[in-house]
């Protein structure tokens, strides 16, 4: 199978304490596998609920045990019928154990893939944990979330936990809850595992991804100090645009009977010869031409190749400077990540010493970035260090490209005092303008921020994607 495709299983908790919730997990379920339709009509996934009266899964008929815990729907490819069952969830009457239910779809996904799948394959729990999970017959329960992690990682698996709590959580047991924290904290620490907590329906929108991208480096090599002084270093892309699902065009010519017409359309370009319409030009007798006043110049590829700069491909220090000398609206593009070439001990002590010292004394690097070899463009930005706060996690830096001379343009505005006296607001009119900006702000002083990135779902796509299902509905009926 592809790599782009993915395996998924999701673990929802039905318990009695989540019936609140269930209408807004099952909306952002069902909006999940629709917009899985779009960007990946070939993924597959699977429905697992815990906290059901009735028990219904494999290892429960082999080997025993994992009660309450209801496979709804096999892995298969998504579809309807899908959506479908994730608008009509059955509601839970016992309490849930989320560690059986992560055995049981992990058990489907080696079921299923086995050793042959070259693609993703991910858990995706949603749960508000406030039930305490049963003790195992050995160990501790930390030993038992270590021993499922272990193998977690031995078979390629990835998991997400969504903890939905909200204002649910001011009667619930907080020894218990922090047990549950405890424990699903350890997966992100043992194995491949990303923990969130959201408390609204946007937020669990947000949380929910429909695809996780696999990080790409741009750049792989020396990070050069000095011509004596190189560190190994990874660059990836932090943040990236989210883009429109590619549109193809579509013709309706195709009989309506002919159940295998494509519907696709295709284009071909020719050029012909000015002189004679009839004489079609082969692609190794064209050449661009540029436009230059009334005339239009050709220039061959060859020539571009001639005169085009091909700098060398590295990333080289051009010297520090105070922080406060970078202004954030400086930053340009997309936001990339700097970290030690991932198994070089030497790399990881370097980066980090550089880090914190940069810290410490409030400094930034100005960098010279050429990416690849030959890449015509050449990149100057800032290097702001990222002291991580876990044990786990080492250090790195964040760049920033920042705007060649050319690139700043500066607007000189009117100031409003020139304006005449009935012009101006009175007292009662600044401060009602003044409050109006105070509530747009989405991140005020000593206060978490409003709508975290993290969080937040794309609302262009969201409205495109359901205008998009909701007309295909429409012509399939």
């Amino acid at each position: 199978m592809a790599r782009n495709r993915e395996g998924l299983v999701l673990l929802l908790d039905v318990g009695p304490s989540m019936q609140s919730l269930l209408p807004e997990v099952e909306k952002v379920c069902s909006m999940l596998v629709q917009k899985k339709l779009i960007y990946g009509k070939y993924d597959e996934v699977g429905v697992v609920v815990f906290g059901t009266e009735g028990t219904s899964n494999e290892l429960t008929k082999e080997v025993g045990g994992y009660q309450n815990v209801t496979v709804l729907r096999d892995i298969t490819a998504v579809d309807g019928y899908l959506v479908d069952i994730l608008q009509r969830l059955p509601q839970g009457t016992v309490s849930g154990d989320y560690l059986d239910a992560i055995v049981v779809g992990m058990d489907m996904l080696i079921k299923k893939y086995q050793s042959t799948f070259k693609g993703k394959k991910r858990l995706c729990l949603v749960t508000n944990a406030l039930c305490p999970v049963k003790y195992p017959c050995e160990g501790s329960k930390e030993d038992q979330v270590s021993t499922i992690a272990v193998q977690m990682t031995a078979h390629g698996m990835r998991m997400e936990c969504i903890v939905v709590r909200g204002m649910l959580s001011r009667d619930a047991d907080q020894t218990i809850m922090d047990e549950n924290d405890c424990l699903l904290s350890l997966f992100t620490k043992k194995t491949s595992a990303k923990l969130v907590h959201v408390d609204s329906p946007t937020s669990l929108l947000g949380a929910l991804k429909t695809r996780n991208i696999s990080p790409v480096t741009i750049y792989r090599g020396d990070f050069e100090l000095s011509p004596k002084m190189k560190i190994k270093v990874w660059v990836y892309k932090k943040t990236s645009e989210e883009k429109f699902p590619t549109l193809k065009k579509y013709s309706d010519r195709a009989p309506p009977t002919d159940r295998f017409a494509t519907h696709e359309v295709k284009v071909d370009y020719e050029y012909k010869s000015m002189e004679d319409s009839s004489k079609v030009i082969p692609p190794e007798q064209r050449i661009k031409g540029y436009r230059y006043g009334p005339q239009v110049v050709p220039i061959s590829s060859a020539v571009w190749d001639a005169v085009r700069f091909k700098p060398d491909k590295g990333v080289k220090l051009l010297g520090f400077t105070n922080a406060s000398n970078i202004l954030r609206h400086y930053y340009m593009k997309d936001v990339n990540i700097f970290i030690a070439e991932p198994g070089n001990t030497k790399a990881t002590f370097a980066v980090s010493a550089l880090a914190r010292a940069m810290k410490e004394m409030n400094k930034v690097a100005i960098l010279r970035c050429v990416w690849r070899q030959g890449l015509g463009s050449v990149v100057v930005g800032i290097l702001t260090p990222n002291v991580s706060q876990k044990e786990n996690i080492p250090d790195s830096f964040y760049f920033n490209v920042l705007p060649f001379a050319e690139d700043v343009r500066e607007f000189q505005f009117p100031s409003f005092s020139n304006f005449p006296a009935a012009w101006q607001p009175h007292e009662q009119q600044q401060e009602a303008a003044d409050n109006l900006v105070k509530m747009l702000d989405l991140a005020p002083s000593g206060k978490e921020e409003v709508l975290l990135p993290d969080f937040t779902p794309n609302i262009v796509l969201e409205v495109s994607c359901n205008y998009f299902l909701d007309a295909n509905q429409r012509s399939f009926f």
